[in-house]
């Protein structure tokens, strides 16, 4: 694998962090964590998880031609471009009575897959990219939305221990949606 010097979310990432170490250990403990916080609707105890700087962000998507590939994804234009504030505001409309988008709530599982983690320029934070496999099935009906993407994260390691999320950009495989909002979290 490469190690050479690349750039996520303006921080300069370097050298992967060895499959099967105990900081690649504890970084996928925390993604299978937070999938099940999420997928169980333990909204707040994923908010505790959350750096107070975070940005997380999904970009859209426009299909190109192959020698146009790399102007896939239009970052000007996002279906959501949130921060720790408005990500608490989501999570306490989602806990109350005003989110009708999600009232009866969807019913969600999240797979998280081809994890692969790399030291950064920062000390305590690393670059993550992981897939995620998201199905969602709403009310009584037969068929299941699917969203899949490429997240890029930063993930912090805090002087207490415990990691916090800092920077996630979802990568959605689909330019268009084949679901009706995205009022849930990737």
């Amino acid at each position: 694998m490469q190690t050479n010097q690349e750039k996520q979310d303006g921080v300069e990432v370097g050298a992967y962090v060895p499959i099967g170490s105990e900081a690649y250990s504890e970084i996928v403990s925390f993604l299978y964590e937070e999938a099940m916080l999420l997928d169980n609707l333990r909204l707040q105890e994923w908010s505790e998880r959350l750096a107070t700087d975070l940005v997380y962000t999904a970009p859209l998507r426009q299909t190109r031609l192959g020698v146009d590939h790399e102007k896939t994804f239009i970052r000007s234009v996002q279906h959501f471009h949130d921060n720790y504030r408005s990500i608490l505001g989501r999570i306490m409309r989602l806990s109350g009575k005003s989110a009708w988008a999600e009232d009866p709530p969807s019913r969600t599982r999240r797979m998280v897959t081809n994890v692969l983690v790399r030291e950064t320029s920062v000390p305590n934070e690393f670059a993550v990219t992981s897939y995620l496999m998201m199905t969602r099935s709403r009310f009584s009906a037969e068929d299941v939305d699917v969203i899949s993407c490429e997240r890029r994260d930063i993930i912090r390691r805090e002087e207490t221990g415990e990691f916090k999320l800092a920077r996630r950009e979802a990568l959605l495989d689909q330019s268009v949606l084949g679901t009706p909002n995205l009022a849930v979290f990737l």
